[in-house]
């Protein structure tokens, strides 16, 4: 409900700040835009969708469904892992950001493509699914796969993802003889 609400328009602003500190413009969209939160901009007008995952405590949640192709055989009870699924969208960019108490610690910002976060999001769930060979204790139909801060600490503070993904291509354009020309 509204704590939920609440920490996300925190973790959105707390990463338009921090993009800010990096000399960019960034706004949020206020979860207006289903396929990413933030919109941020460099000197040069380049700009790059982005999704934040905002959370109080040390870890996110997800639907294993949403990184795997899962179906559950009715009689059994057993989830039957089909592999990968297709992303759309596999290099936008993520922003995990936990919020620290107003008087303990600082935020913390875990960077990293929704291609990797697939692949941690799936050693994860895969991990603890084989600990119990893919079926679930109490409801065989939860697909719930929290990953934590252990799992991304590789993309602590990876601001530089944002940079590189803003710089024009190396290769310039070329006029050629269809180019309008100014006089």
């Amino acid at each position: 409900g509204r704590n939920n609400k609440l920490a996300g328009q925190i973790g959105e602003f707390l990463v338009c700040a921090e993009l800010g500190r990096r000399g960019l413009i960034a706004t949020p969209f206020s979860g207006n835009v289903p396929a990413f939160d933030i919109l941020v901009a460099d000197d040069k007008c380049n700009t790059l969708p982005i999704q934040v995952k905002a959370s109080r405590g040390d870890n996110w949640p997800s639907d294993a469904r949403t990184w795997l192709a899962i179906e559950l055989d009715p009689v059994t009870k057993v989830q039957i892992n089909r592999g990968t699924q297709k992303l759309e969208n596999p290099n936008l960019i993520y922003v995990h950001v936990t919020i620290a108490s107003p008087h303990e610690g600082r935020d913390q910002f875990f960077i990293l493509t929704k291609m990797q976060l697939q692949a941690v999001a799936i050693k994860h769930y895969s991990t603890w699914m084989d600990t119990i060979s893919w079926k679930r204790p109490r409801n065989s139909e939860s697909y719930d796969c929290r990953y934590a801060i252990k799992d991304l600490e590789q993309y602590r503070d990876n601001w530089k993802l944002i940079t590189d993904k803003l710089q024009p291509s190396e290769v310039a354009h070329r006029p050629g003889p269809n180019d309008l020309k100014t006089p």
